[in-house]
């Protein structure tokens, strides 16, 4: 494979993490969506990777279903990493999610995008892969071009993590995922109850609910750019009596 190329469409920004580890170049690694050919070599990868056990449906959809940004990177022909994410409505995800975007974006409109798996082949780890293939999720929910059908409409990119999983919570924090919550109990695994974090990436504008902290940082950042706290305040005062006049 010559250079570095991918089947997907136009407006994608890649950033590429050197490392002197490198086993391969990524210039020669080739992104593409998942298809039902490539089954049985994902359910094998993740077997590998993961310590919970994904049921056949999950393989199933996650090779065949538009609901899923499922993406390969293929190196001589052998899927390397992967990334799985699902675009799903903010207003539809479960209780112990719902906290992770301000209640100004609690709408029909507002849509997250949770990332069920991202891994890479062992030998090809610290080679840039991973980061490759989030930078790519990342720049098609918020890069310069909007994708349809969810348009910039993705306010927060979100995972679960195991506690325990050093390697991948140092991954996410250094791109900038900031953790929302502890989850005791969360994962079930080999008939173990284990612990998990929530991450969250915002983009498109979205972030976390706000404290009394934020709130007056906005005022004061509002304030400064209309040029002063009395102009500012007089502005709103003179919007609020023109709005009670009408009535």
């Amino acid at each position: 494979m010559a250079g570095f190329s991918w089947y997907l469409s136009e407006g994608f920004q890649v950033i590429i993490e050197k490392s002197k580890e490198a086993k391969c170049s990524l210039k020669d690694v080739q992104l593409r969506f998942l298809c039902p050919d490539d089954l049985e070599e994902v359910r094998s990868l993740c077997r590998d990777w993961f310590p919970i056990e994904y049921p056949q449906s999950w393989y199933e959809d996650i090779t065949s279903s538009e609901r899923f940004f499922a993406l390969a990177a293929v190196y001589k022909t052998q899927i390397i990493g992967l990334i799985v994410a699902e675009i799903k409505p903010y207003l539809k995800l479960n209780a112990e999610d719902r906290g992770i975007l301000s209640r100004w974006f609690a709408s029909k409109d507002t849509l997250v995008a949770y990332i069920l798996s991202l891994g890479v082949v062992r030998s090809y780890r610290r080679s840039g892969v991973a980061t490759m293939l989030l930078d790519v999720l990342i720049n098609h929910l918020a890069g310069p071009v909007a994708h349809l059908p969810h348009e910039h409409r993705v306010k927060a990119i979100f995972l679960h993590v195991l506690t325990t999983n050093n390697e991948a919570i140092h991954f996410y924090e250094k791109r900038r995922f900031r953790l929302h919550s502890f989850l005791p109990y969360y994962y079930s695994i080999k008939g173990r109850c284990k612990d998990g974090f929530t991450y969250v990436y915002y983009l498109n504008g979205g972030h976390a609910p706000w404290g009394i902290y934020d709130y007056v940082k906005y005022v004061a950042r509002a304030a400064w750019s209309g040029g002063g706290l009395y102009p500012w305040l007089w502005g709103k005062l003179r919007t609020a009596l023109t709005i009670a006049w009408h009535r």
